[in-house]
């Protein structure tokens, strides 16, 4: 759960900025996807998934793309209506991870991309394993910033002195899912290292549909993109930037 600003405020903010984050937010690596099968112990192919906070789709249509039988799960009409643009082919559900539209044991997986955060673990995890079936899984992961980089750790500085009661940083995923373990799931963790080559530009559209920035006013925002802008061009004189992830993945098991 987001803390130290409004939570609800900055949930609602993705919807304006769906366009933004459909075009900004990194994918993932095929990487990711062979090890949540490695330590979930079973294959995607033919699973019946449900990506829950999926957005506009991002990780819906790589899990499809893996063949996996997948529903979206997503209450944010902006981002919904951004997916079915996108990706009009996959089913979509509005709901949220709280309060899961489907039937008990109806799902051998239930992911979470960028998303469980969002949800109130107390109500999430045991909504998951409601519709999971005996063997299913919970798997949620994040691509963060690696910032054992100087460059992105300059930026995370930027950004805080700029949004001091914004930004809080992109670590402390796993005190997220430290909640799996007591609700009697087996938890694997992996962490993966990847990169992308974008434009300066596109890391300022992935900025802007970053929640700190997307719960602002546009007027408030354009100061901070411009800022970056001004500072990345200095890093980047060509305007190219290799931008350097870790996927930090925990797969949890169900026992029954």
């Amino acid at each position: 759960m987001t803390e130290g600003r409004n939570y609800r405020e900055a949930a609602e903010s993705f919807g304006g900025v769906a366009e933004e984050y459909d075009r900004g937010r990194p994918g993932y690596p095929d990487e990711l996807f062979d090890a949540l099968e490695r330590l979930w112990g079973r294959s995607l192919k033919g699973a019946r998934v449900l990506d829950v906070g999926a957005g506009t789709g991002i990780a819906t249509r790589l899990l499809a793309a893996r063949g996996a039988e997948v529903v979206a799960v997503e209450p944010s009409a902006g981002m919904a209506d951004r997916f079915l643009a996108s990706s009009p082919t996959l089913p979509l559900v509005r709901g949220t991870g709280d309060d899961l539209p489907f039937h008990d044991h109806s799902a051998d997986l239930v992911t979470y991309a960028q998303a469980f955060h969002w949800t109130y673990p107390e109500r999430s995890v045991p909504e998951a394993i409601r519709v999971l079936r005996p063997g299913g899984a919970i798997a949620a992961w994040w691509n963060v910033y690696d910032e054992t980089v100087p460059w992105v750790r300059a930026r995370g500085e930027r950004m805080a002195a700029a949004l001091p009661e914004r930004y809080h940083g992109y670590g402390g995923i796993g005190r997220h899912t430290s909640h799996f373990a007591p609700a009697g799931l087996a938890v694997e963790r992996a962490v993966l290292h990847w990169e992308r080559r974008v434009t300066v530009e596109h890391v300022l559209t992935d900025l802007t549909s970053r929640s700190y920035l997307a719960s602002l006013a546009p007027e408030e925002r354009a100061p901070v993109l411009a800022a970056e802008r001004e500072a990345m061009l200095a890093e980047f004189p060509d305007g190219v930037v290799v931008e350097p992830f870790a996927v930090d993945l925990t797969v949890a098991v169900t026992r029954h």
